[in-house]
């Protein structure tokens, strides 16, 4: 039989036609023989078979009846067995390399036939040529509609990962609270990329360094599955190897496990616990430091393909960058509010003036610790001095200048400056550390610092309190009536421009009266100025209250709000008491050594009266020393006053402005022990000055009688001559 080219192409063709499943078989094999990774999965495994067995027949049956290529429509599924291979991550030369290895195979298989149809090799020759241009045409075709539709599903998960990595810059992170960051990672993933997920952190203290690696011990910090129940996250996680874990809970991987190995390694990696489940792990990593590791389960027939993986790389690098800000932010806030809380006072000093109760609240942590502090510091003569001061800023440098500055009010108050002369020094304090904030090379540390400050002195004895402020908010003082009002001081400049005076004010402060001494943070807010604040404390003040610390508590509560003050907050309520005239006696000392008799028989005689005969001997000799001094060093009018209170306070006030000077006398010297005999046995002596003249102080120890052998020991090494 004579054959044309077409002929015998058709006719080979139609001889194939018979056999189509062999070589469907045959096609199939090589391509799990040569791109295993078509056959990873079920979908696309099954879509490629079913493609192969499409792709064969229609080619024959294009060959037998002469339908050229373009005309010979692809199977439907084609294109979406690319966007499938698209969607795994699988290389668009699987594809192209597929389509030329089953285009091989059906060319070999027909030209195999051709020989035994003809034996005319110019007929043969050219239905080969014609075979190879109409499989090379249809090749092309079925390449070109693969690539389209794959490129196009390309881009549609580049755009669509482009956005998902963008809203997880946006959602992840938004605050410095480590859990919530945590949690904001779990619900990203569960919309786009996972079933479930669980977020498991390396276990660390607030504020402390992570824990060395090597018995991976973590805490379960977020978690969530796409179906709200409980029971799904637990067959979920059960699924996966990993029984369920509560939020918040301590728990250690086995050794060995895909966890452990993450946590050790860092490095991601896929896995397939169970029948249709597909987990990521992925270590959070941060700056060269593995926090922790994430789960991701998805529990479909779609397992994870590494496009999936990396995806899940990019949003848990940037949950791991926030988790990390977050735990550095956590550790420097520790160490700051640890800082602050250190230099502030533990506890209140026993004295008898007044009664205070105090509050300092950190502020919202995204603003970090400031520079509030506070003191009730005891003065001499059963004064005491109230303080409340701000620090401009937030941070550990704040906290640390605060620190600075409370060491620097108590060195001042202990040598009973009155209220404007310790702003003025302090004031120069505040100059001399912003002159050396700015040598700073660091330009962190550098720039001016301010800060504001209240200085009050309440005597007992006088029922009176002398306060000066520096650019701070002025306090709030409670009669005893309950009518509660602004106390009107000058204002002051801030600490730290200098050159300018500070003013002193006093008030009467009869004993009940309440004062309440505060920073800006109590009364200022983003609704209000200082000024409405401070009539809401002078209204919450006038409530009644059962006692000074209920008092503090219902003023936070009244002028805060519910969540974290927008600023630091502190808060010193002081309630005044006044000594009687019971527990106050006074004397006035002519300049004449004759009256140091006359004055320690009327202490002997008051001291018999308070029933503090233990202490007679030891005040007499004090008293008789420090009315000594003067009359021979200091000037006319002496007085004498006596203080009972916790301890017996001694004080000699004179008009001269000449301060003793505590010096050991040489052996041959007749005079210069008296004021080292004062601070023998006294528990504590000082000077203050008014504007003008002097008072010298000592305070004896009640109850003490050991001092009775010490005062006559050193009263005769003071005498010369005496036994």
């Amino acid at each position: 039989m004579d054959f044309t080219a077409d002929s015998l192409l058709s006719r080979a063709a139609h001889e194939l036609s018979p056999r189509a499943d062999e070589l469907v078989d045959d096609v199939v094999r090589c391509l799990r023989r040569e791109l295993p990774e078509l056959w990873d999965e079920p979908d696309i495994a099954r879509m490629t078979g079913e493609n192969v067995d499409e792709h064969v027949r229609a080619l024959l049956f294009g060959i037998e009846h002469d339908v050229a290529p373009r005309r010979i429509d692809p199977p439907a599924a084609d294109a979406e067995r690319a966007r499938r291979l698209a969607q795994r991550g699988k290389p668009v030369t699987t594809l192209l390399r597929a389509v030329r290895l089953a285009e091989g195979l059906i060319l070999d298989q027909v030209l195999e036939e051709l020989p035994r149809l003809s034996a005319d090799a110019e007929t043969t020759n050219g239905a080969a040529r014609k075979l190879i241009t109409l499989a090379t045409e249809y090749a092309d075709r079925i390449s070109e509609t693969g690539v389209l539709a794959f490129q196009d599903e390309r881009d549609r998960q580049v755009q669509w990962r482009l956005s998902v990595v963008n809203e997880a810059s946006m959602r992840v992170g938004t605050t410095l609270d480590i859990a919530r960051t945590a949690q904001e990672l779990a619900d990203l993933a569960t919309e786009c990329l996972a079933d479930a997920i669980t977020v498991d952190l390396l276990d660390a203290p607030s504020g402390h360094e992570l824990p060395v690696l090597g018995i991976p011990v973590v805490r379960r910090v977020a978690q969530r599955s796409v179906t709200d129940g409980f029971p799904e996250r637990t067959r979920l996680e059960a699924s996966a190897g990993e029984p369920p874990v509560p939020l918040e809970q301590l728990h250690r991987y086995p050794d060995g496990s895909p966890q452990a190995r993450a946590l050790v390694t860092g490095q991601p990696s896929r896995h397939h616990p169970a029948p249709s489940t597909s987990m990521l792990l992925i270590p959070l990593c941060a700056r060269g430091t593995t926090l922790g590791v994430a789960q991701f389960l998805r529990h479909r027939p779609d397992a994870y393909g590494d496009e999936d993986l990396l995806l899940a790389q990019e949003i848990a690098a940037r949950a791991a960058v926030a988790v990390d800000n977050a735990r550095r932010y956590t550790h420097a806030r520790a160490t700051a509010l640890a800082l602050q809380r250190s230099l502030l006072p533990r506890g209140t000093p026993e004295q008898s003036a007044v009664e205070v109760a105090s509050r300092y609240l950190p502020a919202a942590a995204q603003l970090g610790v400031g520079g509030d502090w506070y003191d009730v510091i005891p003065l001499s003569g059963a004064r005491v001095a109230l303080v409340v001061g701000d620090v401009v800023g937030h941070g550990i440098q704040a906290a640390a200048t605060m620190g600075r500055l409370r060491t620097a009010v108590r060195t001042l108050a202990d040598i009973d400056l009155p209220p404007d002369e310790l702003l003025t020094h302090l004031d120069d304090v505040v100059i001399r550390l912003s002159a050396e904030a700015t040598a700073e090379t660091d330009t962190d540390a550098a720039g001016d610092l301010g800060a504001t400050c209240l200085y009050a002195v309440y005597d007992p004895v006088a029922s009176r309190c002398t306060l000066a402020r520096a650019g701070h908010v002025p306090p709030v003082v409670m009669t005893r009536d309950g009518t509660a009002g602004v106390l009107e001081l000058p204002a002051g400049p801030p600490l730290g421009l200098g050159g300018l005076p500070f003013e002193t004010v006093e008030i009467d402060l009869p004993e009940g009266s309440l004062i309440a001494l505060c920073t800006d943070g109590l009364v200022e807010a983003l609704d209000h100025d200082v000024e409405a604040g401070l009539a809401r404390l002078c209204q919450a003040l006038a409530q009644p209250s059962a006692s000074l610390e209920a008092s503090c508590d219902a003023l936070l509560e009244a002028l805060l709000p519910a969540d974290r003050p927008y600023d630091d907050v502190a808060l010193l309520l002081a309630r005044t008491h006044a000594l009687g005239d019971h527990q106050v006696a006074t004397w006035d000392v002519d300049a004449d050594p004759s009256e140091v008799a006359r004055v320690r028989a009327s202490v002997s005689e008051q001291l018999t009266a308070w029933r503090l005969e233990e202490v007679d001997f030891t005040a007499e000799l004090v008293i008789s020393e420090l009315v000594t001094n003067a009359i021979r060093y200091g000037r006319p009018p002496i007085q004498l006053r006596l203080i009972h209170d916790r301890t017996l306070m001694c004080e000699v006030a004179d008009a001269g402005s000449t301060t003793p000077h505590l010096r050991r006398a040489r052996v041959f010297d007749e005079g210069g022990r008296g004021l080292f005999l004062v601070a023998q046995l006294a528990e504590r002596w000082g000077t203050r000055h008014a504007r003008r003249g002097k008072t010298v102080w000592a305070e004896c120890a009640l109850g003490a009688p050991e001092f009775f052998s010490e005062a006559a020991a050193l009263e005769a090494e003071s005498v010369p001559g005496a036994v």
